[in-house]
Formats: structure tokens, sequence, C-alpha cells
């Protein structure tokens, strides 16, 4: 009984009634339409996702338990990103995100995996882009340094010099020897260390599922090679039930500060002086 070492023994709101006002009734009147109109509640709808509206806005929990990451909710694209305009196609991309969630990178082990994902946050699209899964032989005697040659030529295969690396555990010898890697190519690299503490499902659930939902989330069909559509077919809050790697990834690299992009510009094209002057 609450209280009980005190001179009375009423317990704490008794009697109490329960207040619920949801963002907008069941009729569909907003409750306090000068502030969240209708638009501005849709917006809000698009911008979380039906799970994090309906427990935030309209007070109605629904159990993480019950989340799923559906492929079938995937934009799929073929264009390259262009530099030139900094664009995907037709949307203007902003900023740029290399993530590593790096394991030993042996067969049995869990996956090591690199991401790049672009992001249009005007418009609020993320673009999965590319994404490697690195596997070095059981009998590579420098595990890591081999895994930070893959990482490099990615990165550079898409003309990047920054990349976040999740340091938990093994990962936390990784800055150094990516460094050492690419200064004996003579590569200017930065690298951004990332720690997490948070339960990886949690970590997959909050950054994918509001961008899946809410229709959001782009990817190049070269994704489809990878094992990442499979992990999202194979994915529960609950945890294992298969590997979820690429997923951690891919969620720490929307939850990462992206880098700036901004386009290179129009094509150079040359320009003939008149130098038939006098002085």
């Amino acid at each position: 009984m609450v209280y009980k070492n005190f001179s009375f023994s009423t317990p704490f709101l008794r009697g109490y009634r329960e207040l619920k006002i949801p963002v907008i009734s069941g009729d569909g009147t907003p409750a306090w339409p000068a502030v969240f109109p209708i638009s501005r509640i849709e917006e809000m709808r698009r911008m979380v996702g039906d799970r994090y509206f309906s427990a935030q806005m309209m007070l109605e929990f629904i159990a993480p338990e019950r989340a799923r990451l559906d492929p079938d909710a995937l934009h799929l694209y073929d264009d390259e990103f262009d530099l030139r305009v900094a664009r995907i196609g037709t949307h203007v991309i902003t900023g740029v995100v290399a993530y590593w969630d790096p394991s030993s990178g042996r067969k049995k082990s869990d996956g090591s995996v690199c991401v790049l994902l672009y992001r249009d946050d005007k418009n609020r699209q993320i673009f999965i882009h590319d994404a490697v899964y690195l596997t070095v032989p059981d009998d590579e005697l420098h595990p890591l340094a081999r895994q930070c040659e893959m990482v490099l030529d990615f990165l550079l295969r898409h003309g990047l010099h920054r990349i976040c690396i999740e340091t938990n555990g093994l990962g936390n010898a990784l800055p150094e020897i990516m460094r050492d890697v690419a200064g004996r190519r003579n590569v200017s690299m930065g690298i951004v260390r990332i720690t997490n503490h948070e339960k990886k499902e949690t970590r997959i659930l909050d950054a994918i599922e509001p961008v899946l939902t809410t229709g959001r989330l782009h990817v190049h069909r070269r994704i489809q090679a990878t094992p990442l559509i499979a992990e999202m077919l194979g994915w529960s809050p609950l945890g294992g039930l298969g590997h979820d790697d690429g997923l951690d990834a891919v969620a720490g690299a929307i939850c990462a500060t992206p880098v700036p992009v901004r386009p290179l510009g129009g094509i150079i094209r040359p320009f003939t002086a008149n130098t038939e002057f006098k002085i």
C-alpha cells in the first residue's frame, strides 16, 4: 500500500478519473484546430508513421512486438547520384552518410556491413544507395586491415572521404587501422566514432520503421543482390529470428549526422577572349 509507513494510508490518486483527448476525434474533428489543423495532423502522421502517431497523438498504444519491416514498402530506383547537380533522379540530395557496423568478417560470425545512404532532407526522403557485406577468408592473418582496404575501396568508388564506424567492442581498434590503411594509400579520410548502448532491435525499429511505413525509404536496385531484403523479411522486434546486421548498419546511418552535399555546378565551357584591341 502506498504511504504505508506514514500516518495515513490513502492510496495515491484514489478515485482519480482519466482524461484522454486524442488529437483527432473518431468523426475526424481535430481537438485543437487552431494549433493542429487537419493538414498539420496529416503531416505529422506522414512523418512518424501510424504506430508512433497512434501512441503519441491518438493515445492508443500499439505494442512494438507487432511491428514488421515490409520490403514491399520500399521504393526501388535505378538512378545514380549525379554530383554535378546533387540529385538522384528528380530528388535534390542534401546529405550523405557512410556507416560501418563491423565484425570479424569471418563466414560464421556476425555480418560486417558498410552502407551508403543519401538524404533529401527537404522532403524527408532517405536513399539506401549501396551496401557491402564484408567477408574475409578464415586464414586471413589481418582480417580487420583487410576489411579496411575493402571499405576504403567502397568509399573511393563513391567519391567519399568520411565514414562513421561503430566502435563497440571489436570496432574500437578500427579507426586507427583505417587511418593507417588510408595513409599508406595517400588518401585523406575523416572518421567518426559511434558508440551505441541501446538495444539493437530498438535502434532498428525506431530508425527504420517510421521512414519505411510512411513511404520515404528508397533503395537502389543493386541492394536486391545483398542480404538486406531477406533481413527485412525475417526481422522481428523480439530479436533472435535471423541476421539483422545490415539493418543495424542502415539504422546507424539514418541516425548519423550526414555530410552536407552541394552541387558542383554545370559543365565547364571554354570562353574565347577578344584580344584585338588597342591600348
